[in-house]
């Protein structure tokens, strides 16, 4: 998969929160640091992403994108 952001880093799933639309996937980096990154239901089902899951937290401007390969 292409995409134009720059800004890459791997990290795993630490939590995930899930409201009745919304949810919010909080990403544990390497060196300790944490990313949030929040998503319609639908995207975390078909990403199917679940705690403990290798992502690569992909941001651009304002928006942080999940990748699971």
């Amino acid at each position: 998969m292409k995409y134009g952001a720059r800004n890459q880093v791997k990290g795993k799933v630490k939590s995930i929160k899930e409201g009745n639309i919304m949810s919010e996937v909080l990403v544990e980096l390497p060196g300790g640091g944490e990313m949030t990154s929040v998503m319609t239901l639908n995207s975390l089902r078909d990403l199917d992403l679940k705690v403990g899951d290798e992502v690569k937290v992909v941001a651009k401007a304002v928006n942080v994108l999940l990748v699971k390969e």
